[in-house]
């Protein structure tokens, strides 16, 4: 006789939402970004693959609430793409430095740049994650090609890196509004060209 299981919580831990999180963690950490699967999330956690869904809609927003990022993708982009295309790199560059600005915000993605640095597993799942779930997404919108979408990711990279993980100055100091001015206009040529 086979019992079948019934979709929604199951009996046990009242933590259901950690215990995906700390499956997805596992999951992606062994397999990376794209090779991890939410039936294969659900399946660590024990959990039903709807119960996953019900939690986070994405494999994406997965993938941010596992790694501890303070925004999704699907809050990214939407972002980014509304509004006139002549702006994107002033939004670009804006949102970035608003993200970054605050400690909480900035603070786990300058922990995961920093394991990516030093980590491959962490490194590929880092890749894996920027290029599929937020570059090519975006480049696939605005109807550029990739390279020019990686180039602006990786100019804002360069600014994060040196205001936050060296602190070089003035950088590390500058008034976000003046940074904007500086890099919006060359970030806008990456996206418009």
């Amino acid at each position: 006789m086979t019992i079948s299981r019934r979709p929604g919580r199951r009996p046990g831990s009242a933590d259901t939402r950690g215990e995906i999180l700390s499956a997805a963690r596992r999951v992606f950490a062994e397999k990376g970004f794209d090779k991890a699967t939410v039936r294969g999330i659900a399946r660590e956690a024990n959990v039903d693959p709807a119960l996953v869904h019900h939690y986070f809609d994405t494999k994406e927003g997965m993938f941010a609430a596992a790694m501890r990022l303070p925004v999704s993708p699907d809050q990214i982009v939407p972002l980014l793409l509304e509004g006139p295309r002549e702006e994107i790199g002033e939004r670009l560059v804006r949102l970035i430095l608003t993200v970054t600005g605050e400690p909480e915000t900035r603070e786990p993605m300058v922990a995961l740049i920093r394991s990516a640095m030093t980590n491959e597993q962490a490194e590929t799942m880092f890749r894996e994650f920027v290029t599929n779930a937020l570059l090519f997404r975006v480049a696939d919108r605005l109807e550029v090609p990739p390279l020019r979408i990686e180039a602006a990711f990786a100019q804002m990279f360069g600014i994060v890196m040196g205001r936050y993980v060296l602190r070089l100055e003035p950088l590390a100091s500058a008034d976000p509004e003046d940074l904007v001015q500086l890099l919006a206009p060359t970030v806008q040529r990456y996206l418009t060209g």
